[in-house]
């Protein structure tokens, strides 16, 4: 992209595991931007339909009885696909994991991969601070004096990763 935008959506993702070919989503959030300020919300748990292992539950704290009455992938994909529109996606180290889960759930379920703009800051950062010996976003968070209370929960990642893009913007 030549420019940064100021209008975007932000996600983030919260998995039953690493693998995008075997694990499945069980939160997805985002926040609309417009004009550098947050106009809307999109979160939600997911039932995965499958159990939720007690790894995946120490990040993120979400289990099983959470999502049981949960909506599946299948609706909320057409719902997360409906909020962004052909916005701007950015997030952090999205390309590597969040896209692929995504992706792979857009594909069997609305016919065709998301072709949005994305953005990721894990690269952002590797470009605006070379000399950061990690690029997570917690590191990002600690480095810029933003509260990491709450982390690895969707939505809160999500408003996390707002005020690491803002303040990268700034270093570029």
């Amino acid at each position: 992209m030549s420019e940064y935008p100021s209008d975007y959506v932000l996600f983030d993702i919260e998995t039953t595991g690493l693998s995008h070919e075997i694990d499945r989503i069980i939160e997805l959030s985002a926040v609309k931007v417009s004009g550098g300020s947050i106009v809307d919300e999109f979160s939600t748990l997911v039932n995965p339909g499958i159990h939720i292992p007690y790894v995946a539950s120490g990040v993120t704290g979400i289990v099983d009885e959470m999502v049981k009455d949960a909506l599946s992938i299948d609706t909320v994909i057409r719902d997360f696909a409906a909020f962004i529109s052909d916005s701007v996606l950015i997030g952090h180290n999205i390309k590597r994991f969040d896209l692929k889960f995504i992706q792979r759930e857009a594909k069997e379920f609305l016919g065709s991969e998301l072709h949005n703009e994305c953005i990721d800051t894990f690269f952002l950062a590797k470009k605006a601070l070379p000399h950061l010996k990690s690029r997570s976003l917690e590191s990002l968070a600690n480095y810029y004096g933003i509260s990491y209370d709450g982390a690895h929960r969707a939505l809160v990642d999500c408003h996390i990763n707002k005020q690491v893009y803002d303040n990268l913007l700034k270093e570029l």
